[in-house]
């Protein structure tokens, strides 16, 4: 339980740094008086971080308070650092990928955070929680409804405001219809992946697993000597009855 308090104060922790860094971005992206920072929401890597807050202030809340995390919340918890994990992805290879072709793209240290930083923090801290449940493999295919209805939503908003949170998604930067399907098609793709290595590591043998099984063993260990002192107890007071 000591350790299930640890990582709970460390998730607290962890939410409200990303709440700062989400707001922190918000200002940001506004004092640039652009089409980008007018629709902050409409990134992916905004709305799973913000998924991520909630549910990390309810998994806080339930390594304080259990043992063990609810079946439920290990599968929203697998879903959303999928999300959040390859959108860091997607956002490292955009900068890589301008950098080749001398565009320049601000990050600042709100955006290294929410697209770096917090999904490798969070990828480490998901090995190694103690009170795990095994994830269901149907997470991996599960995991592609939210950005696929995610890029539906993009696609039908971008030409009305003439803008697109990434740029694979606007037909006026990519070649054509080929290179927007390739292009999708490896962005879940590697949606698919992550969750296959996440639900993979939730069903390995937990680190925590031998402190466990020992705590468990001297539960079971001072019950049965308490249980015995009590037999013993109530021998002894037959015995001096019997004498009497």
């Amino acid at each position: 339980m000591r350790w299930r308090t640890t990582f709970g104060v460390l998730r607290l922790l962890t939410a409200t740094v990303c709440l700062g860094a989400l707001i922190h971005r918000l200002f940001w992206g506004l004092s640039s008086n652009t089409v980008a920072g007018d629709n902050f929401f409409a990134y992916l890597t905004v709305q799973s971080n913000c998924a991520l807050v909630v549910l990390l202030l309810i998994g806080g809340v339930l390594a304080l308070v259990r043992e063990t995390d609810p079946r439920w919340f290990t599968i929203a918890l697998a879903l959303v650092l999928t999300w959040t994990i390859t959108a860091g992805l997607a956002f490292a290879l955009i900068v890589w990928q301008a950098g080749l072709r001398g565009i320049r793209i601000d990050v600042p240290w709100s955006d290294q955070l929410l697209h770096f930083w917090l999904p490798a923090c969070t990828a480490l801290a998901w090995g190694l929680t103690p009170g795990h449940r095994h994830v269901t493999w149907w997470v991996v295919p599960g995991c592609l409804a939210f950005p696929v209805l995610w890029g539906l939503v993009t696609l039908w908003r971008g030409p009305s405001i003439g803008w697109y949170p990434y740029y694979f998604l606007d037909p006026r930067q990519v070649s054509g219809p080929p290179e927007f399907v390739v292009t999708c098609a490896a962005a879940l793709a590697i949606f698919a992946l992550v969750a296959t290595a996440v639900v993979g590591v939730s069903r390995m043998p937990s680190p925590w697993a031998p402190l466990a099984r020992r705590r468990r063993a001297m539960t079971r260990q001072a019950r049965y000597d308490g249980s015995s002192d009590g037999m013993n107890g109530v021998s002894d007071t037959s015995a001096a009855t019997t004498a009497s």
